[in-house]
């Protein structure tokens, strides 16, 4: 393959890539909010530590959304339900 023709190859690849992750993205946002909601429903405010808590259930890492949950004072049951909306 010449160079001249690898360029728009590289791009158009680039370009799907990209649109791949921005209509991608909408997903893990509502599973972030279920999540919120849900520790809200249980009296706890949403803070930036639940939400990030809340995005690392949402992206697969349960473990690591209970424990930091738990850190920002949510109890360990409420925690696992929440995290387990984020899925």
């Amino acid at each position: 393959m010449r160079p001249s023709a690898r360029i728009p190859s590289i791009l158009a690849g680039l370009v799907l890539a990209a649109s791949g992750a921005f209509f991608a993205a909408p997903a893990a946002s509502a599973d972030v909010q279920q999540c919120e909601q849900s520790v809200m429903s249980h009296g706890k405010p949403s803070t930036a530590d639940v939400a990030q808590a809340c995005y690392e259930g949402s992206i697969g890492n349960q473990t690591s959304c209970v424990s930091s949950l738990q850190a920002a004072g949510v109890s360990a049951n409420d925690a696992n339900t929440a995290c387990r909306a984020s899925r």
